[in-house]
């Protein structure tokens, strides 16, 4: 249909079944300007458009994609990324198709070769700051494990330092521990202790040294 489009526009057009043969085609007879869709049998548009810009006698010949991405967005960034001077969704309207040719048609090489370079520092930005934006990673929640069992004792393997109370300085005396944790690998200890004096129960938790009053 592009041909067709082209041919009624006084162009010359050479077609190909796939991506092989449009750069076998491509190298062996450099056209003055490639249109090609971004998926392709053989080898994808984008790939041939990378290996036409790294051979010297395509390097500067200007590529347009059509491409049947529902989003713009897309074909642009697929523009961008593999060295194309233009890129339409299809359906294309056919004027501005031709208008498009005939304005890289005019240009020169060197011209395009800038813009393309400017494009690819317009990309590099674009991800650096997609980057930038991005959310960081979520932290991943400890999941208790139910196979741990979790029970008071006054033998815990970890021995109850002996404590004074915070409030009144006297010794305070061990009653029991509690053993708990996310799991059998990952314990906590806390242990409980009463004032002599009345001043009432406290917490001592192992992993830390803090020594609290709960009642």
């Amino acid at each position: 249909m592009y041909a067709e489009l082209l041919r009624s526009a006084s162009c010359d057009t050479e077609e190909a079944a796939d991506g092989r043969e449009a750069l076998a085609k491509a190298i062996s007879r450099p056209p003055d300007l490639i249109i090609t869709e971004t998926r392709l049998p053989g080898i994808t548009g984008v790939d041939l458009c990378q290996l036409l810009r790294t051979d010297a006698s395509t390097r500067s010949t200007p590529i347009i994609f059509v491409t049947g991405d529902a989003r713009e967005s897309v074909a642009r960034r697929a523009q961008l990324r593999a060295g194309a001077d233009a890129a339409f969704v299809k359906p294309c309207r056919p004027g501005q198709l031709i208008a498009t040719v005939r304005i890289l048609l005019g240009q020169s090489a060197e011209f395009r070769d800038r813009s393309r370079i400017l494009q690819q520092k317009m990309l590099e930005q674009l991800d650096r700051s997609a980057t930038i934006a991005a959310p960081p990673p979520r932290r991943r929640r400890s999941t208790l494990s139910r196979a741990h069992r979790r029970h008071d004792t006054t033998e815990p393997a970890i021995a109850a330092p002996a404590l004074s109370c915070p409030l009144c300085n006297q010794p305070l005396i061990y009653r029991r521990s509690h053993i708990g944790g996310v799991s059998e690998s990952h314990q906590e200890q806390w242990d409980y202790y009463d004032c002599q004096a009345g001043c009432g129960e406290f917490q001592h938790r192992q992993r830390t040294g803090k020594l609290r009053r709960v009642q």
